[in-house]
């Protein structure tokens, strides 16, 4: 073979190699250039959407993966109905022994009673002997007789807590644990460390109207999150779309919990039943349509949304203003307020 025959044979290996080397960093890295990648899945009762932005489509999809990994872990834990959860064992021993349970489990329910002591009791996790008397896919409403026989055993200070052995103990037989009101906005925060360790740049879990967001998007620009009119009956949600927002906030870093009286009701005789119920009657509390909270912690705006929802527009108010909280609310008249440290993020929708 010629020198010249060997140069261009040479030049075509070396060649060769090249593409297969390209070939290789892109079956190992995906699609490069940082872009927005989404999943969605049914989960813990609703549906759910990881968000996340990555320079790898490869990349971003297996931090998806692993985001709903930890959702179905945390579930797993939390979730009553689910026979063998940490919280459901509980139940089962309630008035009997301690359980001892994982440290998500125990900081869950320690958080909860944090929340019920300083609400008063109107955010309560022990509601469950009361809640599990609603039916709202099937509008079923519990007797007045069931609903005060059922209210004895609704107490949170009758959750003991050892910090020693990571125990959780209900004091009476009966009592049921419903980590409902708190769960998901926890949930949300796992999962943004989860997408976090994985590289992620920034995203959104958004867990029905629980909504924690990091970092920027592409553009450096922040999320947008919109909050809906309650009787357009949706949830707090990313969205691009104006149709039937009250408006769009803007956020970075920070959590979003919408409790409303439109996420699961029923109409009955004219009555709007829903499942925000107080805890000292068993029944819906009436103040609002819709309760928004803005924290940097998703555990704190779930559960915030729910305390200041059930106890009422003087008392509910009255605790937002003394935790100088983010907060947007529509009462039960229709009319609304934002308290000033959120109107910079908020972008009113009203008439659109």
């Amino acid at each position: 073979m010629s020198d010249k025959g060997r140069r261009l044979a040479i030049s075509a290996i070396s060649l060769a190699v090249i593409l297969l080397l390209i070939l290789l960093y892109v079956f190992l890295h995906g699609e490069r250039g940082t872009k927005v990648y989404k999943g969605s899945r049914i989960a813990m009762d609703t549906i759910i959407t990881l968000t996340v932005v990555s320079e790898s489509r490869r990349e971003a999809n297996a931090a998806i993966e692993a985001g709903f990994k930890e959702v179905e872990r945390l579930e797993g834990l939390f979730s009553m109905f689910l026979p063998q959860s940490e919280v459901s064992r509980i139940n089962d021993n309630s008035g009997v022994k301690a359980v001892e349970v994982s440290e998500d489990t125990y900081e869950l329910i320690k958080k909860a009673v944090e929340i019920a002591t300083l609400s008063g009791g109107a955010f309560d996790p022990t509601i469950g002997p009361v809640s599990r008397l609603w039916d709202f896919q099937k509008h079923l409403r519990p007797t007045d007789e069931q609903v005060r026989s059922n209210l004895p055993l609704v107490d949170y200070r009758d959750i003991v807590l050892d910090d020693a052995s990571r125990s959780v103990m209900l004091r009476r037989r009966g009592m049921v644990l419903d980590t409902g009101a708190i769960a998901k906005g926890y949930t949300a925060d796992r999962v943004v460390e989860v997408l976090k360790a994985h590289g992620m740049q920034g995203g959104i879990a958004a867990i029905a109207g629980d909504i924690k967001t990091f970092g920027d998007k592409p553009d450096g620009s922040g999320w947008h999150v919109g909050i809906r009119r309650p009787r357009d009956g949706a949830n707090v949600e990313p969205t691009s779309e104006h149709s039937g927002l009250a408006g769009v906030l803007t956020l970075r870093g920070e959590a979003v919990s919408t409790s409303g009286d439109y996420e699961r009701f029923f109409m009955e005789g004219g009555v709007r039943y829903h499942h925000l119920l107080e805890p000292s009657t068993g029944y819906p509390a009436r103040d609002f349509q819709s309760v928004t909270v803005v924290n940097p912690q998703g555990w704190l705006t779930d559960s915030l949304s729910t305390a200041i929802f059930v106890m009422g527009r003087d008392k509910g108010m009255a605790l937002a203003h003394k935790l100088n909280l983010k907060v947007y609310v529509v009462y039960s008249d229709a009319t609304t307020y934002i308290s000033d440290n959120l109107k910079d993020a908020f972008e009113s929708k009203a008439g659109h």
